[in-house]
């Protein structure tokens, strides 16, 4: 579990690369204190969600990181604003009104569609070159129930509805610490 300074610290950092990013400066975090901030040192699956007046804005993530959480932040907070295909590229006027969430990914192990309890569970389901990732959240967002959460990753891996049913898919469960910014520091900036 990530303390509450290593959260405030990563929304902070996405933050600041959004920032920088709009002042046209590459931001390369100052590495965190190993002892103070020990799970900020570790390579996990990480998502950024942007959303404008609590509607969503851009979501992407990276499940396979090759760098620290205090660096993988900064970027994927980049993608999330500029590489999510579903929404044009964010403007800097905007930038007060997005509020960030961070998602981290606790490991994958692999599933049954059984084991698939909602509002706990993440999933990726994965057939051939089709993958498709949902985060736990959504389903409790949208008051999804199993099925119907399954159904929706199925669709998201580009397969139809009911392929969690094919034995030949594979489910892939995990969980995610999620946390984001608050009223009070939206009004800060």
């Amino acid at each position: 579990m990530l303390s509450k300074e290593e959260k405030a610290l990563l929304l902070a950092l996405a933050r600041r690369s959004l920032t920088h990013h709009f002042e046209g400066k590459k931001f390369k975090p100052e590495p965190p204190s190993r002892e103070m901030y020990p799970h900020l040192w570790e390579k996990r699956g990480i998502f950024v969600t942007l959303f404008k007046k609590g509607t969503l804005r851009g979501c992407v993530g990276n499940i396979n990181p090759e760098d620290f959480l205090f660096e993988e932040v900064c970027e994927v907070v980049l993608d999330s604003a500029f590489r999510d295909p579903r929404f044009p590229s964010l403007k800097k006027e905007e930038l007060t009104e997005i509020e960030i969430e961070i998602s981290v990914l606790s490991p994958f192990r692999k599933g049954t569609l059984e084991e698939v309890l909602v509002g706990r569970d993440g999933v990726y389901i994965k057939k051939g070159f089709h993958r498709g990732l949902l985060l736990p959240q959504v389903a409790t967002e949208h008051s999804w129930d199993r099925e119907t959460f399954l159904a929706h990753a199925c669709l998201k891996a580009g397969l139809p509805k009911d392929c969690y049913l094919d034995p030949e898919v594979e489910i892939y469960l995990f969980s995610a610490e999620v946390f984001r910014e608050s009223e009070k520091d939206l009004q800060n900036l």
